[in-house]
């Protein structure tokens, strides 16, 4: 979950830099690629706790 946080937080910077910088949207766009990367790590995470049986 910490991975997910980070991850998410490196996006929300990337982006605001990326949004606010003059010529740098290239950031915006590395901003929202990490941001997905963290969804697909999220639902991985969940789907292989999910297969775990219940002790």
């Amino acid at each position: 979950m910490t991975l997910f946080l980070t991850l998410v937080i490196a996006a929300i910077v990337l982006g605001i830099i990326g949004a606010v910088a003059d010529g740098l949207l290239y950031l915006l766009v590395m901003g929202i690629v990490v941001f997905v990367a963290a969804l697909v790590h999220l639902a991985l995470h969940w789907r292989r706790s999910a297969r775990r049986p219940p002790r």
